[in-house]
């Protein structure tokens, strides 16, 4: 049996879409706004002193169509691949574009610049790296607020350079300079912390051994992840449970396969139905209706209700198409959520497993339980 999932859009041409192919091509008009003489171009040269709160007002429309083609998306049910590709790159070219007009203009130096392109350039590899193994990872918090702060950021280092604030002795000139410096500080702190949350969640990709596992240890490498669960969660004195959707209670019965699991494994919630994913793990009906069952959304709200209602430290929690039916467009079988929830968040993680219906759900239920150690040796 497989989740139901809501059919996505299989246009490109897609409003969220257009939004987004809309947004690049304004980043020339961005650059030539704010570093070519273009008020005497026109014939008003009293505008040159504000050109650049010009500028900046065209990087805040083009920054908030970032959240408006993600609404139209998701309100829509137009979730597209071109869509995924697109939307991360338009982010990523409208901000690299701007800090180095800002190096051009003198305003920031070329470390800042480096520090938040090779973060890029590392990000993008392990994406690769997960692809090409039919894994995405989630994108945390640190990422979106990264974000966030760097446009505030780009905001302020470019009204700055506005005449209009007299020179650089003065009183609101120095107090907007530390201002900014201390917005892009922050951008930079989160950029690092995000590329090093993103490589710890694809360790397991990239050659790394699962964090807290002892180097070398055949003995440990043999055990099953399961014991490997329950004993690591014994030590620390934390109870665990499970969310469950397409491997119908499969994890939790791995579980408790293991002698002693009784003393940290609480108990697991088996949500096929909507409404029970609703009603018993508090999954909202708006997620279910724009985002599906099959959804990153879906997973963490099913893990985080889990966690809540069953009164535990982590939850792990799966919803995706085992097969041989429920196949969309964008879904195939074997497309499979997994979510985990902790005191710190919850993560999530997209794979796509191959085989039959009995493969997909085995497959299903080792990556589960990876993913709760990794959680748990944190």
């Amino acid at each position: 049996m497989s989740d139901n999932v809501s059919k996505p859009s299989e246009s490109v041409m897609t409003p969220a879409n257009i939004i987004t192919m809309v947004r690049i091509c304004l980043v020339p008009v961005f650059v030539a706004a704010i570093i070519s003489p273009w008020p005497e171009w026109i014939g008003f040269a009293e505008l040159d002193v504000w050109k650049a709160w010009i500028a900046a007002a065209i990087f805040v429309v083009i920054s908030c169509t970032d959240w408006l083609d993600g609404y139209l998306a998701r309100k829509r049910n137009e979730v597209t691949d071109f869509g995924k590709f697109m939307d991360p790159l338009a982010d990523k070219i409208l901000v690299t574009a701007a800090l180095l007009v800002l190096i051009e203009l003198g305003a920031i130096p070329s470390w800042v610049v480096l520090i938040i392109v090779a973060r890029e350039f590392i990000v993008s590899g392990v994406r690769m790296v997960a692809a090409s193994k039919g894994e995405v990872i989630a994108a945390s918090w640190y990422g979106k607020f990264k974000t966030v702060f760097q446009m505030v950021a780009i905001v302020l280092f470019v009204v700055k350079e506005s005449p209009a604030f007299g020179d650089s002795s003065s009183g609101f000139y120095m107090a907007l300079y530390v201002l900014s410096w201390a917005v892009m500080g922050v951008a930079l702190v989160l950029t690092v912390v995000s590329m090093v949350d993103y490589i710890s969640k694809a360790r397991h990709l990239i050659g790394f051994k699962p964090k807290g596992s002892p180097a070398g240890s055949a003995v440990e490498d043999e055990r099953p992840v399961a014991q490997r669960v329950i004993e690591a969660a014994r030590e620390r004195g934390l109870r665990v449970a499970t969310a469950e959707s397409c491997t119908g209670g499969l994890i939790a019965a791995t579980l408790t396969d293991v002698p002693g699991a009784s003393e940290v494994v609480w108990g697991g919630v088996v949500s096929y139905a909507n409404e029970v994913k609703q009603e018993s793990l508090g999954v909202s009906a708006e997620t279910l209706a724009s985002c599906g069952a099959v959804s990153e959304q879906t997973a963490c709200e099913m893990a985080k209700g889990a966690r809540a209602s069953l009164g535990v430290d982590v939850t792990v929690a799966v919803t995706g198409i085992a097969g041989p039916g429920g196949a969309v467009e964008g879904k195939p079988v074997g497309t499979v959520w997994i979510a985990v929830s902790s005191q710190a968040g919850e993560d999530a993680c997209l794979h796509h497993f191959d085989g039959d219906r009995d493969a997909v759900r085995r497959q299903t239920v080792d990556a589960a339980l990876e993913a709760m150690l990794s959680t748990i040796l944190r």
